[in-house]
């Protein structure tokens, strides 16, 4: 197999001699330019595997080289060279379509990553392509343009911001960019930033040594570090506090985390993903957002459009979606008729994909058949219903009233707290009837396929 190549870009003949050095110890063979033209004419002669180059070039600007090469040689990923501390050349650079960037002095570990990390991407996208085809489901515009820039943003390592409304596929579409780029291999940690507790956020982002606080045990692993090689994703990143938003900022832009507890920074090497649903740059003029982080996270943004705006897409996604539950399930395949497709049609999906997810799984709990009409969707009262309650069902003692629901009964986890409620329902009338599913499925008013449904999800099942 032929040795990979990489171009060195830059007018200092001592850093092209150390490049040079570096590279050649990794196995790769070398070409060198001082200048922007001549840079142009040897990418067009030796199609490199990768092109490093630097920002000040003697006769223009390396972001200029970026961009003729994202132009003319798109399947080449190029590096920028900057100068120490220069936050806005490194971002002007990645907007541009550079892959990634490193600061001068050059700290030849961090290359030494870099390089690598760089030559593991395939200049055929085709499987990426169809990869994407399967996470985002349609062929209406929007999904077309948001398919192409996935796949422009997955061979780069520039921060992403992914817009868009709850339930519209935000974290979708962080996974595709994650799966179909050089840190695939590494893990994809995900977290909803609103979801953490204030005291908590410190040790779940840094991490902590043992003995650092009461019950702290042993050493645990912080988010930053556990997304080495791979990606961090912060959904809901709009609901960080001030405070957390400081050393946030830091971590991304040192690529270092401290644990609570210890005295010296940890290196970590990790692609940083956000998103949100709220309008990140109203956020910040009204003070809740701090403007650096804002500018240091959405280098490059994406948006996810609405369920909404790609209504012809409904029918086809309506489809995968059902087959994907029936699969689950292992249940037979379940088909959509024509009234069920068109009342989907005509309904404003404020929850958008997930919404659409829920609406058929339920569906398919609650009837009989293998087609499902839109009476079966039941989207006009959104109510869970089936056959009337026998009058001959056996009695469950009614429990008695908890008094005033407690707001740290459910603050946080209100899907968890209702389903504790259905579980003791469940297991009452199960208990009732004597574990006679049929019979447990006429007093509770729900199909059997239903109920066999529910006990599966619920952690039910004999």
């Amino acid at each position: 197999m032929p040795s990979q190549s990489v171009l060195i870009v830059d007018d200092e003949p001592d850093i092209r001699e150390l490049l040079d050095i570096t590279l050649s110890r990794m196995g790769l063979v070398t070409h060198s330019a001082a200048t922007l033209n001549e840079a142009r004419a040897i990418v067009g002669q030796v199609n490199p595997d990768l092109c490093l180059t630097d920002m000040r070039l003697p006769d223009g600007n390396g972001i200029d080289l970026v961009e003729y090469i994202q132009q003319e040689f798109p399947h080449i990923p190029v590096a920028m060279i900057t100068a120490h501390g220069s936050v806005e050349a490194a971002i002007s650079a990645l907007k541009a379509g550079a892959f990634d960037f490193v600061s001068k002095p050059i700290e030849l570990e961090n290359l030494r990553k870099l390089v690598s990390s760089a030559l593991q991407m395939e200049g055929d996208t085709s499987l990426a392509e169809s990869a994407m085809h399967e996470g985002l489901i349609g062929s209406s515009p929007s999904i077309t343009t948001l398919r192409q820039k996935i796949s422009k943003l997955a061979r780069s390592q520039a921060p992403v911001h992914i817009e868009g409304e709850s339930g519209s596929g935000k974290e979708v579409v962080a996974r595709l960019i994650h799966n179909n780029g050089p840190r695939s291999q590494g893990p994809f940690i995900a977290v909803n930033c609103g979801a953490i507790p204030r005291e908590l956020m410190e040790s779940e982002f840094f991490g902590y040594i043992k003995g650092s606080f009461t019950g702290a045990n042993q050493d645990k692993e912080g988010l930053f570090q556990a997304a080495a090689g791979g990606t961090l994703f912060l959904d809901e990143v709009a609901d960080l506090p001030l405070a957390m938003q400081v050393k946030l900022l830091r971590a991304i832009q040192e690529k270092t985390a401290r644990p609570v507890g210890a005295s010296e920074e940890q290196s970590t090497d990790f692609r940083l993903l956000s998103a949100t649903h709220k309008n990140l740059a109203q956020e910040v003029e009204e003070s809740r957002f701090r403007e650096d982080l804002y500018y240091r996270i959405n280098v490059i943004d994406v948006r996810v459009p609405s369920l909404r705006e790609r209504l012809e897409d409904l029918p086809m996604l309506a489809t995968n979606v059902l087959e994907r539950i029936c699969e689950r399930h292992n249940g037979p395949n379940v088909k959509l008729d024509n009234s069920a497709l068109k009342a989907l049609s005509e309904h404003s999906f404020p929850g958008n994909v997930r919404e659409l997810e829920n609406i058929l799984e339920r569906s398919l709990a609650l009837s009989e058949s293998n087609t499902l009409s839109a009476a079966d969707l039941q989207l006009s009262s959104n109510i869970l219903s089936g056959d009337p309650k026998p009058t001959s069902a056996p009695e469950i003692e009614p429990r008695p009233a908890s008094g005033k629901l407690r707001h740290h009964d459910v603050h946080g986890d209100l899907e968890g707290y209702l389903e504790n409620i259905e579980r003791e329902v469940i297991s009452e009338a199960l208990e009732a009837c004597r574990w006679n599913k049929t019979a447990t499925a006429k007093f509770l008013g729900v199909s059997f396929r239903s109920l066999r449904y529910r006990q599966k999800k619920l952690g039910l099942e004999e």
